[in-house]
């Protein structure tokens, strides 16, 4: 238990409040009698050595003053008696006949005690309100001050973050920099006209850097900087997000030029009047109150907003318009180039092998942020620290990829040999079609070691940065998706779970195809369903259907014909490689993962699916209507000793007669 932690809390304080008011009503009622049992009270009366008595009624206390003072009771003695025997008590009292006489007293209540009686609860209460402020406040030194804006002001003697510590964003960067000359230098743009932004608005997936620039600037400006949440603004008491902005932008003010920053501004910027039964009205008065000091009155203050939010579609409009936040700036995941350079900055530190390639690392993390290859490299060199090296080599790097894609590897999943067949066809079935089809990108690891919630993984990386894909390479994208679950129904005619992934990645592409992408000839190139709904109702509630039950049907048989479509072609192109899928498959059996030139090895040979007829060139028939593919009818021949690895018999699994054709009720093409 923390002694310092405990004295620093409220006990301390209750208990020091406690032993206060025990110590004064214990002064307050303390008279110097010596009290004694009724026995030798009555006995002193008695032997008449007691010079005055005093009775008080209520209490039933007798006080005794003595003739002399005794060794042991000392001069002054008080006893009580309970009412039954009051009246021997008084019998007692005057058959004494005490020479200083006696004294009946009726007593009357002390004002310090009644004051104290009311005071002490009003006492109590004020030290329990001001624990709770204290705590709320971060202190006692803030009691009260509430309206008092919570940014942190980066100091001069904090670590400087400039821009060459910042890479992938180059256009962000440069954006930035007129900022910082803006701030340095008003008078060379006041001079021609030019108005200095207001506010600059930072928006980008999470991870990308935008918190980073944002330091990068203040770093670079040498002016105050003013940092804050979103969600500092707004506490449990109505109107302190308002005054907080207002003593914010106050205190900025006053330090002019300086620099504000709002991280995560979607928690008080959302669109006002949004969700069921209103706004919230404590969030949109912050939200006004930052409208109006974004809007001053005074144009040649030199206080720039920069705020950064991974939402921007639900911000308020207001708050976008030019005159608030005059720039935005977006800040996505890097490119080749940018990834390479930000390993480079990551990597400044830490120890590296001579054969490590940081250009082949970038490759093989496409669509990586700024803070997932941060990570990689992190995990990297805990992984080497882990086995006692000195160096982070290919094989840390390698496996801190897998990581973060993955999850780590779970090494106490004990899998049976049966599970081990199953997933080695799974996962072979996946690359194999993937290698089979015609603009799928290269597979660059397969590995049937379980690692997070996955049993196994293929890795299809592309070569180069894309942004953009094409309806083949979506189709293609399907029967690589298809590719597992085909498998283990041509080897095993008994399909498994572990495909239920891959089929919910597969239906979700095909649907957006055909609801988003128009690449359906029979729906058309129309946009279905509206994404765009209440901010405060939630993702899943925010899609709004606006087409009738006719397209719905429609859009339900035309992604369906799409995934009939893949497994279709899966299951040619599987049927037609089977030697090389064995052959796949016992590889990973034995070496458990294997590499891109493995990989590269093995599908010397593999016959690829021929190429679709192009899109609504010759044939405008939608998919469901246009007629079915043949396929090859001969049996494929499997050379068995070639495979190994089996479960019980030590081969493979192969059908005696394998399937020459989906065993489909209404197969559907491979030609789109």
């Amino acid at each position: 238990m923390n002694i310092k932690k405990i004295l620093r809390g409220p006990i301390i304080y209750i208990l020091l409040a406690i032993v206060a008011v025990w110590i004064g009503s214990s002064l307050i009622t303390a008279s110097g009698f010596k009290e004694v049992s009724t026995q030798e009270g009555l006995e002193l009366l008695e032997d008449g050595k007691v010079a005055s008595v005093k009775i008080v009624d209520g209490e039933n206390r007798v006080d005794l003053t003595l003739d002399k003072a005794d060794e042991e009771l000392g001069k002054q003695v008080q006893f009580y008696y309970v009412t039954p025997r009051g009246p021997d008590v008084v019998a007692a009292v005057d058959d004494a006949d005490p020479s200083d006489g006696f004294n009946d007293e009726v007593p009357q209540p002390n004002w310090l005690l009644s004051m104290l009686g009311i005071l002490l609860p009003l006492v109590l209460i004020g030290l329990f309100f001001w624990i709770m402020l204290s705590g709320m406040q971060g202190g006692g030194n803030r009691v009260m001050q509430f309206g008092k804006s919570k940014a942190k002001l980066v100091s001069k003697e904090s670590p400087k973050v400039t821009f060459d510590d910042v890479a992938g964003a180059d256009e962000a960067i440069e954006e930035l920099h007129e900022i910082k000359e803006f701030l340095k230098e008003p008078a060379k743009f006041q001079a021609v006209g030019a108005r200095i932004p207001k506010g600059v608005l930072l928006y980008g997936p999470p991870g990308t850097g935008k918190t980073l620039l944002a330091r990068a600037v203040a770093g670079e400006a040498g002016v105050p900087f003013y940092s804050i949440s979103g969600s500092d603004f707004v506490e449990m008491f109505v109107g302190v997000g308002a005054s907080r902005v207002r003593d914010l932008f106050e205190q900025a003010k006053q330090n002019a030029p300086a620099i504000i920053f709002v991280d995560e501004i979607d928690a008080v910027g959302r669109h006002r009047g949004a969700g069921l039964g209103g706004g919230h009205d404590e969030r949109e008065q912050t939200l006004n109150q930052l409208l109006v000091e974004m809007d001053g009155f005074d144009p040649k203050t030199n206080v720039i907003l920069i705020a950064a939010t991974n939402r921007p579609d639900i911000l308020d409009p207001a708050l976008l318009r030019p005159g608030r936040f005059d720039r935005q700036i977006g800040v996505d995941a890097p490119d080749l180039k940018g990834r390479q350079k930000i390993l480079e900055v990551h990597s400044k530190g830490k120890p590296l092998a001579n054969g490590v390639d940081l250009e082949v690392l970038a490759r093989k993390t496409p669509g990586f942020t700024g803070a997932d290859l941060a990570n990689v490299l992190n995990e990297a060199a805990l992984l080497t620290a882990r086995s006692n090296a000195q160096l982070i080599d290919n094989r840390a790097l390698d496996e801190a990829v897998d990581r973060v894609i993955a999850g780590p590897q779970r090494r106490s999943r004990v899998m049976k040999d049966k599970e081990k067949l199953i997933t080695a066809y799974h996962e072979g079935g996946h690359a194999l079609a993937a290698a089979a089809m015609n603009y799928t990108d290269p597979v660059t690891k397969i590995t049937i070691l379980p690692r997070g919630r996955a049993l196994g993984y293929t890795m299809v990386l592309p070569l180069e940065d894309k942004y953009s894909v094409s309806r083949n390479e979506l189709l293609d994208q399907l029967t690589y998706a298809m590719g597992g679950r085909v498998a283990e129904e041509i080897v095993f005619h008994d399909p498994s779970t572990g495909a239920s992934n891959d089929i919910e990645k597969a239906t979700s592409t095909a649907r957006k195809m055909v609801t988003e992408f128009g690449m359906s000839a029979n729906v058309g190139a129309v946009k279905l369903g509206q994404s765009q709904g209440e901010v405060f109702l939630g993702r899943d509630m925010g899609h709004q259907r606006d087409y009738s039950e006719r397209i719905a049907e429609r859009v339900d048989a035309e992604v369906r014909a799409l995934i009939e479509q893949a497994h279709d072609e899966a299951w040619q192109v599987l049927n037609e490689n089977r030697d090389i899928l064995d052959k796949l498959a016992a590889e990973l059996l034995e070496q458990e993962t294997l590499d891109h030139k493995q990989i590269a090895e093995i599908f010397t040979d593999v016959k690829k699916l021929p190429e679709r007829p192009l899109w609504l060139s010759s044939d405008k028939r939608p998919v469901s209507d246009r007629p079915p593919i043949s396929f090859p009818t001969e049996k494929m021949p499997i050379d068995q000793g070639a495979v190994d690895g089996g479960v019980d018999s030590g081969e493979l699994p192969v059908d005696e007669e394998p399937a020459a054709r989906s065993p489909r009720s209404n197969p559907r093409p491979a030609t789109a």
